[in-house]
């Protein structure tokens, strides 16, 4: 079981570097394509973590970030061999870990977070994010799904 969750993993972290990959290739730093009313593509970069948070630190958050992952990675891994049966569970793990060594990847590669989907109503956009930052959140989603499913069946 251990092994359909870190193939998850896997999916998440090839289809993330993917397509960070092809928007570098396709896209200057700072370049737009509006594609819809509400979406453009985009070639942003994040010095910091979630909503650029510390992303004017000076550098040494590229480590800090980078180390957290690691340690995050170890302990994801860890509760996935422990947890192996409990799907909604494990799968809300893996898409973490998936999104998490996704990020990683470009944090030592280029010291920075590629992002690209831009996302705003009017004038208000969203901070930029990026394949591995959407499954850590409907990984984090799904976590808090599972753990009210859990409070339901001990009532």
């Amino acid at each position: 079981m251990l092994n359909r969750w870190l193939g998850l993993a896997a999916l998440v972290i090839i289809l993330d570097q993917i397509s960070k990959l092809w928007i570098i290739s396709h896209f200057v730093y700072g370049e737009g394509l509006r594609v819809t009313d509400f979406f453009n593509l985009v070639h942003a970069r994040n010095m910091g973590a979630a909503f650029s948070f510390l992303s004017d630190a000076g550098g040494w958050q590229r480590w800090l970030f980078s180390a957290i992952a690691v340690v995050a990675a170890v302990w994801i891994t860890w509760l996935l061999r422990k947890h192996a049966q409990e799907k909604l569970f494990c799968f809300a793990l893996a898409l973490i870990l998936g999104g998490a060594l996704g990020n990683l990847i470009d944090r030592i590669a280029y010291g920075y977070v590629v992002d690209f989907l831009d996302f705003y109503w009017k004038s208000y956009h969203f901070p930029a994010f990026n394949v591995a930052d959407s499954a850590i959140t409907c990984g984090a989603t799904l976590l808090v799904l599972e753990s009210f499913m859990k409070k339901q069946e001990k009532i």
